[in-house]
């Protein structure tokens, strides 16, 4: 890597080139299933909707933003509350350098701090990069979901991975006690 990958809580003033980064995802890509790309207004709100534990990272190099990672909640019953979904995404060009890497990494450790349990992962659209990202970072595959995304005119699987977080030494400390 030629040039240093550092990492910061996003801010309402990323959430252009944030949009930049998924909207290109959403037009080229199965890395997202989503089909319409996000409005500026509708940015905005994904980036207040995530505080504290469900917070958004951002990768800079040369101080532009060159990635993005997001803890979501995995489900809504109160059973899955220790549990959560990651999103890393990252700017085309910017590929191959290490910046996934970071923002995983670093959000696992958010993820951790936390008190959550299990970090879930869902790749769609046969994406190996993706999978081997996660599997550096700890992940195992769980399962597939076959056929559950239609885009670009085909059926796409969502390969399952998820990554056990260390115990915490007290649980009930854990986010399902909040």
């Amino acid at each position: 890597m030629d040039s240093l990958v550092t990492t910061r809580l996003a801010s309402l003033a990323d959430a252009e080139a944030i949009r930049a980064i998924y909207n290109h995802e959403v037009a080229t890509s199965t890395a997202s299933f989503d089909l319409v790309e996000r409005t500026a207004e509708q940015q905005v709100a994904w980036l207040q909707e995530r505080t504290g534990a469900f917070s958004v990272l951002v990768a800079e190099v040369d101080n532009c933003l060159v990635g993005f990672a997001s803890l979501s909640p995995y489900k809504e019953r109160a059973a899955y509350r220790s549990t959560v979904e990651n999103s890393v995404y990252v700017a085309n060009d910017q590929r191959g350098r290490g910046v996934a890497f970071r923002l995983l990494r670093e959000l696992l450790a958010v993820a951790e701090q936390s008190g959550f349990h299990v970090v879930v992962a869902r790749i769609g659209g046969g994406n190996a990069a993706s999978i081997a990202l996660h599997e550096k970072c700890g992940f195992v595959s769980v399962g597939v979901e076959r056929e559950v995304g239609r885009k670009f005119g085909r059926w796409h699987d969502v390969v399952v991975m998820q990554n056990l977080l260390p115990a915490q030494s007290d649980s009930s400390t854990g986010p399902e006690n909040s």
